[in-house]
């Protein structure tokens, strides 16, 4: 059978393990948001700010829809794998197949609905009338091809699920390779605009999945379903669902918050949409480092969780923690310093405007980045523990700081204001987890205690008869 083997985290040191996990996972993070960061580095550079105001502050909303898709995958991918774990091969099938009916149908309603309100959603985020015909039509292509993203995130869920970790993330590379070519030649040869961006991050998207899928029939013939995996079974799809609906609210409780920055963001026109969008998208590649930690603690965490070795646990989440204050250090400096030109990937280094917006966003966020690394750490850590309300809770928190910051700032207060909701959400994600964690060590500790105690005295007892 092809697949790299599953990598064992409860022996060997943790900082070692903890870093050979998280870089694929950091790779493979980056060139998933790749595909919106070529559309806005071409739309920009050789369309203009407008452009790059149209497909950039979009991010946020391709964050919600492509977020929702993921999430709901990597939940129905944990049968999957619970089942190939069993070696229960049929069943593991059945459930593969049943997720495929549920990703379509997702991908299918998704498609209409979001067509459907396209405008009004992109009226309730502010979108000026100049800008919203670019926007419209990018986000409509994008939203026709949900069929495809939602295609390669189950064939990568499913290859994750048997222990290929990498598979996908070549064919990402490939495919986000493939998306530079086509805007540059829609964009630059064909003169297509923002549309020959959405249709290139579509074609992409497609060319990844027909590779997984391609990948999984010649390497994977344990993946091959026959028609009788296909039965519906109701019960199945609820134990999909039980699963897969709140990774994928985890993700769109985040992209909410957002969505609601980007929509006060737009209030102030199309050089600080562009300003704000070139930031985020240099931040969020900046800070993908934090969420491969995170999602590497949660394998780390639930494995010894699982093996019953907490005290490995405490060692796994504390060396974590000083390697995110680590690179924390180093974005700050990076970002607070060299954000400035880093931005001239986006834009023309003579769009001074622009350029300032992007650089006021960096000098008001940087210090916080050690706050938001913490929330990647501790949120995981407990939900690798089998903890998912409060980590749920840190994500509401999370929502309601930015939205209070964000009716009190916007369009009243400068550009500045607006910056500074996401520190505030950041730290008040904090509030629920970290106590929480503290809390749930402490118990085990107690637990630790007293059943030492009581072998203790079972010890002294046998003795004495």
């Amino acid at each position: 059978m092809a697949g790299n083997s599953i990598q064992d985290m409860t022996s060997g040191s943790p900082a070692k393990l903890i870093l050979r996990f998280m870089i694929p996972m950091c790779l493979g993070n980056i060139f998933q948001q790749f595909y919106n960061i070529a559309d806005s580095i071409v739309a920009g550079q050789f369309i203009g700010v407008t452009a790059l105001a149209a497909i950039g502050s979009t991010g946020s909303l391709m964050f919600f829809v492509t977020g929702w898709l993921n999430g709901l995958s990597s939940g129905f991918a944990i049968l999957v794998s619970q089942w190939f774990g069993a070696r229960q091969y049929d069943k593991m099938r059945h459930y593969v197949a049943m997720s495929v009916y549920l990703a379509a149908g997702c991908a299918i309603l998704m498609t209409v609905g979001l067509l459907a309100a396209n405008e009004p959603i992109l009226r309730l985020m502010n979108f000026s009338d100049e800008i919203m015909p670019d926007v419209k039509s990018y986000m409509g292509i994008i939203y026709a091809g949900l069929i495809v993203t939602a295609a390669y995130n189950s064939l990568a869920a499913f290859l994750r699920a048997l222990g290929d970790s990498r598979s996908p993330l070549y064919f990402l590379i490939i495919s986000a390779a493939i998306n530079v070519v086509l805007d540059i030649a829609f964009i630059v040869v064909f003169g297509m605009g923002v549309e020959g961006c959405a249709y290139a991050t579509v074609i992409a998207q497609g060319i990844s999945a027909i590779l997984c899928f391609l990948y999984i029939l010649k390497k994977f013939p344990i993946l091959h379903l026959q028609r009788k995996d296909f039965k519906v079974s109701f019960r199945s799809f609820g134990r999909l669902l039980a699963l897969g609906i709140p990774m994928g609210l985890q993700f769109s409780i985040t992209a909410i918050g957002t969505i609601i920055v980007q929509g006060a963001v737009n209030v102030y026109g199309e050089v600080y949409m562009a300003g704000f969008s070139a930031a985020g998208k240099l931040q969020n590649v900046v800070c993908t480092v934090f969420t491969a930690f995170g999602a590497t603690i949660a394998t780390y965490v639930g494995q010894n969780r699982g093996a019953g070795n907490m005290q490995r646990v405490k060692q796994g989440v504390r060396c974590t923690q000083t390697m995110i204050l680590i690179w924390s250090v180093i974005a700050m400096a990076v970002m607070y310093f060299g954000g400035k030109y880093m931005t001239w990937l986006f834009i023309d280094p003579a769009e001074t405007e622009v350029v300032n917006v992007s650089v006021m966003y960096f000098h008001a966020v940087f210090w916080c980045y050690p706050f938001l690394g913490s929330i990647f750490l501790y949120r995981n850590t407990l939900q690798g523990m089998g903890y998912g309300l409060v980590p749920m809770l840190g994500g509401v928190f999370e929502l309601v700081a930015r939205t209070a910051i964000v009716m009190v700032v916007a369009g009243r207060t400068s550009f500045v204001g607006v910056c500074l909701s996401d520190p505030a959400a950041w730290l008040a994600a904090l509030i629920p987890l970290v106590p929480y964690y503290f809390y749930t060590m402490r118990k085990w500790e107690k637990n630790r205690s007293l059943k030492m105690d009581e072998e203790k005295l079972g010890d002294s007892a046998a003795n004495v008869l």
